[in-house]
């Protein structure tokens, strides 16, 4: 089945639901440090680089899925928590004008855990009732990535609305097991490469991307423990450089005080941040991704942006049963029209 991605990124969405048997055939991603990513692993999709409030839904081809993650920074409790108010909140309705235009069999939203808020809840209501107005049947969950075979915390909205003419009821997918280990996740890789420079990339010779940012931790970041061991998932992937989790080698943090922390003395050398592609392992993104960036600082923030594969690729199986039960039924009646058809005839 045909997709329609908006607001791409690295295209964790699009590779999970590509993992299910979709293809993307027209994605839209607005910031250029990541076109050259997102082209050089879906190089069969159309990437359309305006930002999507130039875009006529006239130039959006016909798909039977459209998916996307509007951006998150706005209903995030740890940004700037503006939701709708903000002109990054209301590109949700620039979601909806496209959803209005194509038509797809369904769709699928992700966002934070934020979303659903009580600051937020009237806005994200209002939302939802724009969807079943549009002719669709609306579930919404909040999902824990770490159930669906991703090795980290991550709360995430999804939004998933099936075209009320199918006929059918989405059920979304139920956990899979307990979270991989970041052992499982991440423990074969070598040593990555230190970057102490905030703009050039630094090449490993075995693993693409295996570079680590080198530099202070601020008083936010050490305000709370950022060692997870190896039997543990790991903390969220963020999308700042400076916030990426450390590697389990180092010990827990101690703390030293309300809402401070320290490096275990004697230990500091232990502690860094994980890297790029140990980072892209946790979002389950397979080491054959292509992340291209200049800049070590845009490699951390495509792969913090993104969803996960592996929550991806369940969701997105839970879609391909719920619209190929539809589908199928459909064939079921042509053919049971078609026999009386031809019983007629003789």
């Amino acid at each position: 089945m045909k997709l329609v991605s908006l607001f791409s990124g690295a295209g964790g969405l699009d590779l999970g639901f590509e993992k299910a048997g979709f293809k993307t055939v027209f994605a839209n991603e607005y910031d250029r440090k990541i076109w050259s990513t997102f082209r050089a692993n879906f190089p069969g999709a159309v990437l359309d680089e305006r930002s999507i409030v130039d875009i006529p839904a006239s130039d959006v081809p016909a798909a039977e899925g459209l998916i996307g993650g509007p951006p998150c920074q706005s209903w995030s409790e740890a940004g700037a928590n503006r939701g709708i108010e903000d002109h990054r909140g209301q590109l949700f309705y620039e979601y909806i004008r496209i959803l209005k235009h194509v038509k797809p069999q369904f769709f699928l939203a992700e966002n934070v855990s934020g979303i659903i808020s009580s600051r937020h809840r009237g806005a994200f209501e209002a939302i939802l009732e724009q969807f079943g107005n549009l002719g669709y049947r609306v579930s919404h969950q909040m999902f824990r990535a770490s159930d669906y075979g991703v090795p980290q915390d991550r709360d995430r909205v999804i939004v998933v609305g099936i075209r009320k003419d199918l006929r059918v009821d989405f059920q979304f997918p139920q956990p899979v097991g307990p979270a991989p280990t970041l052992r499982q996740a991440i423990g074969d890789l070598p040593p990555p490469l230190p970057n102490p420079s905030l703009s050039a990339r630094i090449d490993h010779p075995r693993v693409p991307n295996h570079e680590y940012l080198v530099g202070g931790f601020s008083s936010i970041y050490m305000s709370r423990n950022r060692v997870r061991k190896w039997n543990e998932p790991s903390f969220t992937i963020q999308a700042g450089a400076r916030h990426a989790p450390l590697h389990p080698r180092a010990p827990r943090m101690q703390r030293v005080g309300v809402d401070a922390f320290r490096f275990v003395p004697g230990k500091e050398s232990l502690y860094r941040r994980l890297s790029v592609r140990e980072c892209a392992r946790i979002q389950t993104f397979p080491d054959d991704h292509t992340l291209c960036y200049e800049r070590i600082i845009d490699g951390y923030k495509m792969v913090g942006n993104a969803v996960p594969v592996n929550l991806a690729f369940h969701l997105a199986t839970a879609v391909e049963r719920c619209v190929g039960k539809a589908r199928r039924r459909r064939s079921t009646r042509r053919k049971s029209h078609g026999s009386a058809i031809g019983a007629v005839g003789r």
